[in-house]
């Protein structure tokens, strides 16, 4: 298997045996072992330990690293998919979704969507047969009545539970008056609501959190990778290290998305599930684009038939997205041919805004865990299944679950039923659902913004103010309040390179989110690469504050500045600059 850009450990890795490593080799086994720390390795994680099973789980990059990290930012019920036939993958996802929205509010938001229509009757004969026969054929631009229609059946499904306000139509008149940028021959614009996640990673470290708090003697370990077996067990290497040893389950859940083959194959048996599909994103500082969507995610049909976006977030746009088929054993970037594409969509919908490699502050690519297909990657199921066996794993009969498939979406779902086919292996019971059950910093989130200007007054410590809460209660959620306490307990000093960290934070997320590279923190701690906000200021200041805290000695440090300045310029086209000359 191909290992990620952002996986390879830099020069003068640690010697020093990390924590979480040692909780795994001192009971070197458990009940079950987790291999993928994606969603939904983590959030299996987090079911199977409120269940009071002792499980253990190990991840061979970071957390979310994968395609969990490099979605589309969206918490949606797919739409497109009923095009497909998948109405039980598209009424989970929007029950699904509209579950995240009250349960994980800090992270989960509304996503207002706007589809531009330029044709009134187009795409009605084509559809049947694309439903049929799940190949695009000749294009044919889907017109009002065809996505009238698949509206309506959106909202049927979006019935029970829902929280988020039904379909709208306007015509031409109405549509040019929100968005004067857009192609002056639009004839309708549709409207409907999804939602939104801004923080993926963060919200992955969340949901293992809290499975670590459910029960102490779940254990979890990052950049530990399984590299074969022995007669103990699974064989395991600390990426950080080279340490390795040997680790015992009972039942070894594989759900290490588009690499499950391979991860299979180092277990001792070939499988062909996977065939995943790579998409791509770029995200612009542009304020005239910000500023046409007017607040909307404008969701639509390109020329070539892929469904594509254009979505604000805050002051940046997020531009996705393509799917093509990959090998997985190749490192996933965006392609001067994606952005290509990417700019020829922007000037479909919004002719007269012009765009260029200048404005693009970061990008990035993932690989879909979809499974192994001969039909068009738009068409390929993104739901999920569940492949069992029983082997020999180190001499002992071991039975192993491999997830193939999946969306962010459903990850709480697919994570009950994958957690129920391992208790069910185990010849346990279930003895609580996570069906409502609030994630981390979603717990007692403020509703509306005056709750959130309330609860950030009463926040508000000496040497914390106001503004420095509101970016940690964006964060953390309301765990920013043990965050808080954590930095007035010590000497805490803001970066000169953003106001955004501090040494103390930093210190915070290495006790308590095992930060393995100074990279993590750019990408998955922070939103500090994606917002392109990445200096060389930033990166010394990262490494000086990190390096007494990790035991890193100064060729550590040099090598860890080269990794993320790699990283940011292979695997992100981000080329790090300083803020003076």
């Amino acid at each position: 298997m191909s290992i990620p850009a952002d996986r390879i450990a830099g020069e003068g890795t640690t010697t020093s045996t990390r924590e979480v490593v040692q909780e795994l080799r001192d009971n070197p086994r458990a009940s079950v072992l987790v291999i993928g720390g994606g969603i939904n390795g983590v959030g299996t994680f987090r079911d199977l330990a409120l269940q009071g099973i002792d499980v253990a789980l190990v991840e061979r990059g970071d957390y979310c690293q994968g395609a969990s990290g490099a979605s589309s930012h969206m918490i949606h019920g797919g739409i497109r998919y009923l095009e497909n036939g998948e109405f039980r993958l598209v009424q989970e996802s929007v029950v699904e979704r509209n579950a995240l929205l009250r349960i994980a509010p800090h992270y989960v938001k509304p996503l207002q969507t706007t589809i531009p229509i330029y044709t009134t009757f187009s795409g009605i004969l084509s559809a049947p047969m694309r439903f049929l026969t799940h190949r695009q054929g000749k294009q044919v631009e889907r017109g009002a009545v065809l996505i009238k229609a698949g509206l309506t059946m959106y909202d049927f499904f979006s019935r029970d539970g829902g929280n988020v306000p039904r379909h709208s139509f306007v015509g031409r008149k109405k549509a040019l008056a929100a968005m004067p940028d857009v192609r002056k021959d639009i004839k309708y614009a549709a409207t409907y609501f999804d939602a939104s996640v801004h923080n993926p990673e963060r919200l992955t470290l969340d949901v293992l959190r809290d499975g670590k708090i459910a029960n102490p003697a779940a254990r979890a370990a990052n950049y530990v990778s399984a590299i074969g077996t022995s007669d103990d067990g699974v064989l395991l290497r600390d990426e950080l290290t080279g340490e390795t040893f040997s680790f015992q389950a009972d039942v070894v859940v594989n759900a290490t998305g588009a690499w499950t083959d391979g991860t299979n194959a180092t277990l001792g048996t070939e499988t062909r599930f996977m065939g995943g599909t790579k998409g791509s994103h770029i995200v612009l500082d542009h304020p005239e684009l910000l500023k046409a969507c007017n607040g909307t995610e404008i969701f639509f049909e390109h020329v070539d038939g892929r469904i594509v976006l254009i979505y604000p977030m805050e002051d940046r746009v997020l531009v996705g997205t393509t799917d093509i088929d990959v090998d997985v054993n190749e490192q996933a970037v965006c392609t001067d041919e994606e952005i290509d594409y990417f700019f020829e969509l922007i000037g479909h919908v919004f002719p007269d805004i012009k765009v260029t490699n200048d404005d693009i502050v970061y990008s990035f690519s993932g690989v879909r865990p979809l499974p192994r297909h001969e039909t068009q990657p738009g068409f390929v199921s993104r739901d999920y299944r569940i492949e069992k066996r029983e082997e020999e794993v180190g001499g002992r009969k071991v039975t192993t679950l491999s997830l193939v498939g999946g969306k962010w979406t459903t990850f709480r779902a697919l994570s009950e039923h994958l957690a129920n086919d391992t208790l069910a292996a185990l010849g346990a019971t279930r003895k609580t659902s996570t069906a409502g059950v609030a994630i981390g910093g979603g717990v007692d989130f403020p509703t509306d913004e005056a709750a959130e200007r309330a609860w950030i007054t009463k926040a508000v410590r000496p040497g914390v103010d106001e503004a420095r809460v509101r970016v940690l209660l964006t964060r953390y959620g309301t765990r920013a309040t043990d965050v808080i306490e954590y930095l007035t307990d010590g000497p805490d000093r803001v970066f000169n390179s953003t106001q955004e960290l501090s040494t103390r934070e930093l210190a915070y997320m290495v006790e308590h989110e095992q930060v393995g590279h100074l990279i993590d923190v750019l990408i998955r701690r922070t939103s500090l690469a994606f917002r392109g906000l990445v200096t060389g200021e930033l990166l010394e200041e990262l490494a000086d504050t990190l390096a007494p805290l990790l035991g890193w000695d100064s060729a550590r440090s040099a090598a860890e500045i080269k990794l993320a300045e790699k990283v940011l310029a292979d695997a992100h086209r981000v080329h790090v600059k300083n803020l003076t000359p």
